[in-house]
């Protein structure tokens, strides 16, 4: 983890806010790199590319979309809502008065910093496979574009709250999964889709903890609170952030 020192003189007026900020800046945090932390979304993502090509994990797609199907009564949109559920549970917390590990400008550029990883990714691979989508709507089925929103937030949820409790964590990752299965519940995703969208949604969170140091320096030189509003979209056809700065 990176550690910034903050060295100085404080009033005793603004004492006890500066402390609270340099507080925040030490524990703002990075995600340190290790190796390791790639092999569940490499093991996510590789199974659904092989999927695409494989025959025995197109079978097992088929198979899966048949008993899921058997017990289908009527569709429901939770899983539009419940992509979300993760990363709002992150500055709700903060809103209620639970302090995460980053302050609000360092996590909000880290969010915004893994949407604009995922969402290209996730559209550029729309693009490039044209799957075609279990209900025959359309031919950009890999990977879940919901399914990696909603892995974006559960692992920004688990970065910024887990050392508090690993229950937030784990609640995190819990609704991501069953966002992934109301999609596939919805006949709008293969199995394959869902591992590949869960593997690139985790995989860019933490690729923005990772370089979150040289972004905050480079570009908003040190300084926090630049971000006013950050929000993500999907209009149907485009994923995407919307961010307002105030420079």
């Amino acid at each position: 983890m990176l550690i910034l020192l903050g060295f100085g003189y404080f009033s005793d007026a603004n004492a006890q806010f500066n402390s609270l900020e340099i507080d925040s800046l030490e524990h703002s945090g990075s995600l340190t790199f290790k190796y390791t932390d790639l092999v569940i979304p490499a093991i996510l993502v590789g199974y659904g590319i092989i999927g695409l090509e494989s025959h025995s994990l197109l079978s097992i797609n088929s198979e899966i979309r048949e008993e899921v199907n058997e017990h289908i009564d009527e569709k429901v949109t939770i899983d539009d809502f419940s992509q979300y559920a993760p990363v709002l549970s992150v500055y709700g917390l903060n809103a209620y008065g639970i302090k995460g590990k980053n302050n609000f400008g360092d996590r909000t550029v880290v969010l915004a910093t893994a949407y604009l990883i995922m969402s290209p990714t996730v559209y550029a691979l729309k693009k490039m496979t044209r799957v075609e989508r279990p209900d025959g709507s359309s031919k950009n089925s890999f990977p879940s574009g919901h399914t990696a929103t909603a892995f974006v937030g559960a692992e920004f949820l688990w970065q910024e709250y887990s050392d508090v409790s690993i229950w937030y964590g784990i609640s995190g990752y819990a609704v991501a999964a069953g966002t992934g299965f109301f999609r596939m519940y919805n006949n709008k995703h293969w199995l394959t889709d869902i591992a590949a969208g869960a593997g690139i949604g985790i995989l860019s969170t933490k690729i923005a903890y990772w370089i979150h140091p040289f972004i905050k320096e480079k570009i908003f030189g040190n300084e926090n609170g630049g971000i006013g509003i950050l929000m993500p979209f999907y209009n149907g056809k485009e994923y995407g952030v919307e961010m307002m700065l105030s420079l």
